[in-house]
């Protein structure tokens, strides 16, 4: 395969992928702009509020990360029956995490949003934005997973569409609910809340449609005893990972919360736009998964080996670029919050430091999260990934942050070297070739 095509192909994947991620990233940065017209006290009640979220759209990601691995390589083998069960079991393991955390927010809202802060102002606000935005996880995880098999069949351009959709109906509900424009009462953090549900029923019906249009699927379960263990081992460790390594985030909220509420409005004006540009190089790790799991599929390790040295260095190429925007356009992005010069200073200094790491992220995204994964070792990625998270990251935020009190922006700058940690590890694994892997 020539360069050029394999350019092409991979940003045929890449491209959409990214945008429709930048368009998911964009509902936290359109319910954040828009509740950072209320102040500060708003700002931290969605960022404490969407917690749950956040926990739940990695562990549902990596779900969608296993329906990927086994979508790509059965389809690499032309197993159609293998790709049946494949969807169907992922999508059964989806309903009950999304079920199992619909529950946790409708019946404890208060005290998951009391574990991040001690501003009572801000945890009532929080637990109204929880019980509501908790309807949003089983329309969000089924989507997700359709989403994966539409991308195995070389129509990312889909799920972008259908995201674009979704996110003009959650801006025009925001404007509408926050503010109690046409008629409607103004709802403030609660309108956010129904905006966004609003807008993933929008989401999964169209998902279906063209899921529908592209994709055929038969329901089916039939796993033999070995299949039902390899699928374990692959997903059990994934999981695991990303529960665990949502968890470690969440322990650096609880330390940013506990270091006072200018704090965490900082760190919350910085994470729609973290989110967006992590977002839009996101599709590199999900093209890395999909064109390297279907080259593993057909057994073609030379070619899976020097695709995925390609792919690394588009994604260090973006993410250099990416970095250098964000350095000259954070200050504007500050501004268009209505808060104090003090929390508006962090939150700048805070994209700073966010931009300097981004080259390191994106890496450890397409390498852990793309090609490693794609060979179904996934168990390599999860110590990896835990090593870094509780072993360096979350250790050292708790020294500096709680212990030092240094001011947040070294904090979180010094709790960061996780990643460097994780990337050069995973740099060791790479090149030993060891993930390389036909999962049968």
């Amino acid at each position: 395969m020539a360069e050029e095509s394999f350019f092409k192909k991979s940003m045929k994947i890449a491209v959409p992928v990214a945008l429709q991620a930048m368009l998911q990233s964009s509902f936290s940065m359109i319910d954040q702009v828009m509740v950072g017209q209320l102040g500060k006290t708003a700002i931290a009640a969605v960022e404490v509020g969407g917690k749950p979220g956040f926990v739940f759209a990695f562990v549902s990601g990596a779900v969608a990360t296993v329906t990927g691995i086994m979508v790509s390589q059965y389809m690499g083998k032309e197993d159609d029956e293998k790709v049946d069960v494949s969807m169907s079991v992922n999508l059964l393991v989806m309903m009950a995490i999304a079920l199992l955390t619909t529950m946790a927010c409708l019946l404890i809202p208060q005290m998951l949003t009391g574990i991040f802060t001690k501003d009572a102002a801000v945890i009532k606000t929080g637990t109204d934005y929880v019980r509501i935005v908790s309807l949003v996880y089983p329309l969000s995880g089924i989507a997700s997973i359709l989403a994966v098999q539409i991308r195995c069949n070389d129509h990312s351009e889909y799920p972008l569409y259908i995201s674009a959709v979704a996110a003009i109906v959650n801006t025009a509900l925001n404007f509408i609910l926050i503010f109690g424009h046409l008629g409607a009462p103004a709802l403030g953090v609660k309108g956010a809340a129904i905006a966004s549900v609003a807008s993933q029923v929008v989401n999964l019906a169209l998902m279906i449609r063209f899921y529908n249009k592209i994709c055929k699927f038969r329901f089916c379960i039939k796993l033999s005893e070995v299949e039902l263990k390899q699928y374990i081992t692959i997903l059990f460790p994934i999981v695991f990972n990303e529960f665990m390594w949502t968890v470690g985030q969440n322990v650096n909220t609880f330390i940013y919360g506990h270091m006072g509420t200018d704090e965490l409005a900082g760190m919350s004006l910085t994470g729609p736009v973290q989110g967006l540009s992590i977002g839009a190089l996101s599709g590199l790790a999900q093209a890395a998964g999909i064109l390297i799991g279907k080259r593993l599929g057909e057994q073609e390790y030379d070619k899976a080996y020097e695709e995925s040295r390609k792919l690394c260095l588009y994604g260090f190429a973006g993410s250099v670029i990416l970095s250098a925007a964000l350095i000259l356009l954070r200050s504007l992005y500050v501004g268009l919050f209505k808060v104090d010069a003090n929390v508006a200073a962090i939150g700048g200094f805070l994209l700073l430091a966010f931009a300097i790491l981004a080259p390191v992220k994106v890496q450890n995204m397409i390498l852990g999260g793309g090609i490693i994964r794609s060979g179904g070792r996934t168990k390599y990625i999860m110590i990896i990934d835990l090593l870094g998270t509780w072993l360096v990251g979350v250790p050292l935020g708790l020294f500096t942050g709680l212990y030092l009190k240094l001011p947040i922006v070294w904090v979180y700058f010094i709790l960061s070297q996780e990643e460097l940690v994780r990337y050069i590890i995973t740099v060791f694994m790479f090149r030993s070739r060891k993930w390389m892997n036909t999962i049968e």
